[in-house]
């Protein structure tokens, strides 16, 4: 089994665990963009213990937060109400929320003068910036680009676990390196499929 195969099955398992939760949630009125909101409103008190230092309080509700990121997708494909602006709504705010978190790492470097937290925090945000509008320009152009070995779920958790174990700047030169070849691997993909549009063209 392949990574992506492993990836959808854990993914499809997580479904089927919160399946009861997104009944509910479907009954009682709630949409998937309004979920999407709370997630991002619940996470931003990790930014403030992000910049204070306070990494595994951060973490913890980072984690909670991530909870919301999850649901919102499933209950749009469960209850049948995916929209495009959805799907538009949930990737837009995915970069707020990425944002913000590398923000309040920047502030605690910066309150430190440590120059290598500093540079990694841009570094770390603008490689995994990159990642994610490769892939949406990509669409633009009919290409499926999801592929590579450090989307932004593998980020996450990794800044997850960084966190808890007090070794941001460790984690933050790996989540970077790794970006940087998903970057490479969708550049490499978005071209050869390119090639292969435009000769059809022809």
């Amino acid at each position: 089994m392949g990574y992506k195969e492993v990836r959808n099955s854990i993914k499809g398992f997580g479904q089927k665990v919160l399946a009861p939760l997104l009944v509910l949630l479907h009954k009682i009125g709630v949409t998937p963009d309004f979920i999407t909101w709370v997630g991002f409103v619940l996470l931003l008190p990790a930014v403030y213990f992000l910049a204070k230092g306070y990494f595994a309080l951060a973490a913890l509700i980072i984690t909670f937060a991530s909870i919301f990121d999850m649901l919102d997708g499933a209950l749009a494909r469960k209850t049948g109400t995916k929209t495009r602006f959805g799907g538009f709504l949930d990737s837009t705010v995915d970069r707020f929320s990425e944002g913000v978190l590398y923000f309040g790492i920047l502030i605690y470097y910066s309150g430190t003068n440590n120059i290598n937290g500093i540079i990694l925090s841009y570094l770390t945000l603008f490689f995994s910036f990159l990642v994610s509008y490769i892939r949406a320009r990509a669409g633009g152009l009919k290409i499926d680009c999801e592929i590579g070995i450090f989307t932004r779920p593998e980020r996450l958790i990794a800044l997850i676990i960084g966190l808890l174990l007090g070794q941001v700047l460790v984690i933050m030169i790996v989540i970077s390196a790794v970006s940087f070849i998903t970057v490479i691997q969708r550049m490499w993909l978005v071209y050869t499929e390119a090639q292969k549009l435009d000769k059809i063209k022809k």
